[in-house]
């Protein structure tokens, strides 16, 4: 994965766990399960997802949403609660999992996931599942607040956090349950006996840091550490790995583009910088819009979910000080960084375009030029509301100067500004497009205009030529709708890419799939831009009405006939 993430790789390794809930003397009672992060080693402090809690509390799921609701006493469960945390020990070797080995499939679940290969992993098996104590159920309200903005209203509809896809079999009590405990999380404390105490000190690990608040940027490296599917065969899914960016944040509601999936709620997201900084836990792997799957997770910071957990125990505990005084300290200092980090400065260039009642993204190629896509702004002459980030919001009107035909592979339109976008980096074109390279989109797909545009990773993944010239770039960067007209860049140089001009969707199912996606190469519209931004004149964009057919079978996502048919009358 690259030296850069090792320090994070070794920590998310270490914290990572496990967590279990079950009915005392009630096997048949089923078992629920999710991923947590080891706080401290000493005492052994556990903070994990509050929704397999839901099924035991007292007072039943309602209790999480009444609104004077931050935190909950353990007792708030019933005595019948029984919580087990396990996680894996840890190579001597700083290269961690890579000569750590696994071990031999121990748990009953796995033995209908054999692998065909004779030759079995050996390593250091598994720490047995240790029991656990509730402290407490925790919640970060401001949290709570963001989500209703964003998910509430009237887009409550389209959205839906269950742990499993759109079609299946989720009750409507399991889907209203798992929905209150978005945003609840718990702490937890491992037991241990004298004899064991020393030892579990070893086997948890070094404590984590927290990177407070507002400290990384969008666009900023993540590594996310749960266990898919749970308690489900931890000797194979512990501890899985995924990597992305920091998508988008509204506060202590954050967005990332690593893909995780059931079963990893409450696994640690680890930043690069702040080398292994916890930044926050999963609060929902998966999500829908619309019955589409967005491919981006839903995150709690980890910061405000600290600063309640130390409030609450002293309130809960009397005496508890010492034990609130164990859990993590925060690293760095706190400084606000939107999208003028000095790492994505080209970043910035991404606006919105609001045509009537559409809207889409755009990019600043010059002060007084935006360039978006056509069916954004469907006709020249319309006027059009251009903002950007950078100054917060600002709002310019333009006018659409230019805009392909339906018929048109390239859908291109250009606006220009009645005022100059100030205070902005005009991005680099590119000249030339490698294969593989690590790419970024920004865009305004999903929230529109309420919490600014995100970011989303991925990898130049095919450059398709017509006649020895690029005419479509493919990515594997999530792109939603809203998305189309933004800006597609190269990560490590920041040189502006393509325009962002679809997604795929299946004709037969109607699903999109938004880690496919397809954009207009810069080098198709710089030299026509160009001329345009110097004198004026429009004709070499018009030339963007007359592709030729190849370059239209492209983006018709058709093949070429071998040979022109022959009528057979």
């Amino acid at each position: 994965m690259g030296r850069q993430w090792g320090p994070a790789m070794r920590t998310a390794e270490q914290a990572g766990c496990v967590v279990s809930a079950s009915r005392a003397g009630q096997p048949e009672a089923g078992l629920w399960s999710c991923s947590g992060v080891i706080l401290s080693r000493s005492p052994g402090l556990v903070l994990c997802h509050g929704g397999i809690f839901t099924p035991f509390l007292r007072a039943g799921s309602g209790v999480l949403t009444a609104a004077s609701a931050a935190f909950l006493p353990g007792d708030s469960c019933n005595d019948d609660l029984r919580l087990h945390v396990q996680w894996s020990p840890m190579a001597a070797s700083p290269a961690g999992r890579s000569e750590r080995g696994r071990p031999e499939l121990c748990t009953p679940q796995c033995a209908g996931l054999e692998p065909r290969s004779s030759a079995r992993p050996r390593g250091r098996p598994l720490q047995p599942p240790r029991p656990a104590e509730l402290l407490l159920l925790l919640s970060c309200p401001a949290f709570r607040a963001h989500f209703a903005r964003l998910f509430g209203g009237d887009a409550a509809e389209q959205w839906r956090f269950a742990s499993g896809a759109p079609d299946d079999e989720v009750s409507e009590d399991e889907e209203e349950d798992q929905l209150r405990a978005l945003g609840w999380f718990a702490l937890l404390r491992v037991r241990s006996g004298e004899a064991a105490a020393e030892e579990d000190a070893d086997e948890l690990g070094a404590a984590v840091a927290v990177a407070p608040l507002g400290t990384v940027p969008k666009g900023a490296p993540l590594l996310a550490c749960g266990s898919p599917f749970g308690a489900f065969c931890p000797d194979i899914f512990l501890n899985t790995l995924s990597r992305g960016v920091l998508s988008n944040s509204a506060g202590p509601l954050l967005l990332t583009d690593a893909r995780c999936l059931p079963g990893t709620e409450g696994g640690g997201v680890f930043a690069v910088r702040p080398a292994g900084a916890l930044v926050a836990l999963v609060a929902a792997p998966l999500c829908w819009k619309a019955r589409e799957w967005v491919g981006l997770t839903l995150l709690c910071a980890a910061s405000p979910l600290l600063h309640a957990a130390r409030a609450a125990l002293v309130g809960l505990h009397p005496g508890s000080e010492v034990l609130a005084a164990q859990l993590p300290p925060e690293v760095g200092a706190m400084r606000s960084l939107p999208l003028q980090d000095p790492g994505l400065p080209w970043a910035a260039a991404a606006v919105l375009v609001e045509c009537s009642t559409v809207w889409g993204s755009g990019v600043a190629v010059a002060p007084r030029l935006v360039v978006t896509c056509r069916h954004v702004v469907p006709r020249e002459e319309a006027r059009v509301l251009v903002r950007s980030a950078i100054p917060k919001s600002a709002a310019i009107w333009g006018h659409v100067v230019f805009a392909t035909q339906e018929m048109s592979p390239y859908d291109i339109a250009v606006v220009s500004l009645e005022k100059s976008l100030d205070g902005i980096p005009m991005p680099v074109p590119a000249e030339h497009f490698h294969e593989g390279e690590a790419v970024s989109v920004v865009g305004f797909g999903v929230f529109g205009q309420a919490c600014g545009p995100s970011v989303t990773s991925g990898i130049l993944s095919a450059v398709v030529h017509v006649d020895d010239r690029p005419v479509m770039l493919q990515t594997t960067c999530a792109v939603h709708g809203g998305s189309s007209g933004g800006p597609l860049f190269s990560t490590r140089s920041g040189d502006l890419l393509g325009i962002v001009a679809s997604n795929t969707r299946d004709n037969n199912t109607g699903a999109t799939y938004p880690h496919l996606n397809f954009s207009i190469p810069i080098t198709v519209l710089q030299p026509a831009l160009q001329q345009y931004s110097e004198t004026g004149d429009l004709r070499s964009l018009r030339q963007l009405d007359r592709a030729t057919e190849p370059v239209q079978v492209v983006w018709r996502l058709q093949r070429p006939l071998a040979e022109v048919p022959r009528s057979k009358l």
